[in-house]
């Protein structure tokens, strides 16, 4: 006996996203399983983004537009996760997956059928997503994680795992530790390299400059309880291309010095710093050069 497919739904954070927009839901409509609902929380467009999501729903009544006040449109972060958390709390029916997905990413029409089927064949894979691709000198590139990473722009979850690690903390650095608490309760996460989607808007885009970009990494990998060697190396090897990259490091040194908040949850603190330890750095050296080893 054939077993039931998994449902799944998506839900879409936007703000000032009309341009890209029309992409995703071109994606989106030509998936050969389709979400039972589209939820587009858009919080703080000053564009044609609410004009675009609304003729939208019109044309298909499972695409559902909503607006989430006063979500702060200069913080980073937290406005973010406050809509994905609203949109997957609004829904009366609970799925078997929910989806986040960013508006300037597109996806191959068989992506979400296959990732569903991972999610089918492995009870305990919680968290997942397929390998981003970005613009580099005219051709679609891998960006290679390391260790059990997951993509934020196009995250899945299964409903369970996502319960799991609810609330969602309200500031950068969110979907970093709702992946380390799904890791640190026994949820698996996974990147799978066979599946690709394509991210049309380079990070730091939306800041303004790749500088400021890191420099909010930084704070937030204060805040994740980064340990300060490792964050060091993974900007050296970011700077290799990106001078930029070392920006992290003012950053992070910026929150020690500032004496901002970690987080709280000790729990998915310690399982991130086992996974930054000496021991682990060969593996995640391999790792950072695409040589991902499954378990």
């Amino acid at each position: 006996m054939t077993p039931e497919p998994l449902s799944y739904v998506v839900v879409t954070p936007v703000r000032n996203e009309a341009r890209n927009l029309p992409r995703l839901a071109e994606s989106i409509l030509a998936q050969t399983v389709r979400p039972g609902a589209w939820l587009v929380v858009d919080t703080g467009s000053t564009d044609r983004t609410p004009g675009v999501v609304a003729e939208l729903a019109r044309e298909y009544a499972w695409i559902r537009p909503s607006t989430l006040r006063g979500t702060g449109a200069l913080e980073r972060g937290g406005p973010i996760a406050r809509a994905f958390e609203a949109g997957f709390r609004s829904l009366e029916d609970r799925p078997d997956v929910v989806v986040k997905v960013d508006a300037d990413v597109s996806f191959p029409d068989d992506y979400f059928e296959r990732l569903l089927d991972r999610f089918g064949s492995d009870p305990s894979l919680g968290m997942a997503s397929g390998t981003c691709t970005e613009r580099d000198h005219g051709e679609w590139r891998e960006r290679h994680v390391t260790g059990s990473t997951v993509w934020g722009a196009a995250r899945a979850y299964r409903s369970e795992c996502l319960i799991a690690v609810l609330p969602l903390e309200q500031r950068m650095g969110w979907d970093g530790v709702d992946e380390f608490r799904a890791n640190a309760r026994g949820w698996r996460t996974r990147t799978f390299k066979d599946l690709q989607f394509r991210h049309h808007r380079r990070e730091g885009e939306r800041d303004g400059s790749q500088r400021r970009a890191r420099r909010a990494q930084g704070h937030a990998a204060y805040f994740l309880g980064y340990r300060f060697w490792y964050l060091a190396l993974r900007a050296l090897w970011h700077a290799r291309k990106e001078p930029a990259a070392l920006a992290m490091l003012q950053g992070y040194v910026e929150a020690w010095a500032g004496k901002e908040p970690q987080c709280g949850d000790a729990e998915a603190r310690l399982y991130l710093r086992t996974q930054q330890s000496i021991g682990r750095l060969p593996m995640r050296i391999r790792e950072a050069f695409g040589r991902h080893v499954l378990t």
